[in-house]
């Protein structure tokens, strides 16, 4: 899903994201030769990975709301599980405008509490499927209070500092890497790729292997 896009309605952002992430076959050859500008882009100025040493940084960048986010969010959690083992992990929920800030501020929450394991994909089910609009401080709460969680405790956190500046950071990170929609992956403080560069979803799976590949080689 494309930040153009979010000026349009719901049903239309579906549909035009839809034609723009369909799966491109040639994006699933084992043997396609991933090149830089067409499949990935190289940022301008590298950032400093946020990851242990001997660890490559690689970043999931998602909105709850995205229809794309939560259906590649079984894909992805399968590809965690199987990823080489010296990949560090992590999403960022983005923000292309201030109505995105309270699903930032719900994911944080649920991190910091634990709760991300158990009701990160009950996020999604609530949104796609049961057609909540988890998207305001009151409709979370209320969704948060359903889910047997401390509710006093979450919204200490939510409205903590701690949580503000996670959102500040997510969203700087967000434009340091240049995200232009979501889902969308960076690798190493070094490279970004998304959908549309390479062709597919599981393609681009196969071009982060790809640059982990070139930051293991230093």
């Amino acid at each position: 899903m494309k930040r153009r896009e979010f000026s349009m309605s719901t049903a239309s952002v579906v549909a035009a994201s839809t034609l723009a992430w369909a799966p491109s076959m040639p994006a699933l050859a084992q043997a396609r030769q991933f090149k830089e500008g067409k499949d990935y882009n190289k940022l301008a100025k590298p950032l400093t990975p946020d990851a242990p040493a001997g660890k490559i940084d690689v970043i999931e960048f998602f909105w709850y709301s995205c229809g794309h986010c939560n259906a590649f969010e079984p894909t992805l959690e399968s590809w965690i599980k199987s990823a080489p083992k010296d990949l560090s992990i992590r999403r960022i929920p983005v923000a292309f405008n201030s109505s995105f800030i309270p699903q930032q501020k719900l994911y944080f929450t649920l991190e910091t509490m634990g709760k991300l394991e158990a009701l990160h994909a009950k996020v999604f089910r609530a949104i796609h499927v049961e057609r909540q609009a988890l998207n305001k401080d009151d409709t979370i709460l209320a969704w948060v209070t359903q889910q047997g969680v401390d509710v006093a405790k979450f919204k200490e956190i939510y409205n903590s500092f701690s949580v503000s500046n996670q959102v500040r950071r997510a969203t700087q990170l967000q434009n340091d890497y240049g995200v232009e929609g979501v889902p969308s992956m960076g690798v190493a403080g070094r490279y970004y790729t998304d959908g549309t560069l390479a062709g597919s979803m599981p393609g681009v799976l196969q071009v982060v292997e790809h640059l982990a590949g070139i930051a293991r080689k230093g």
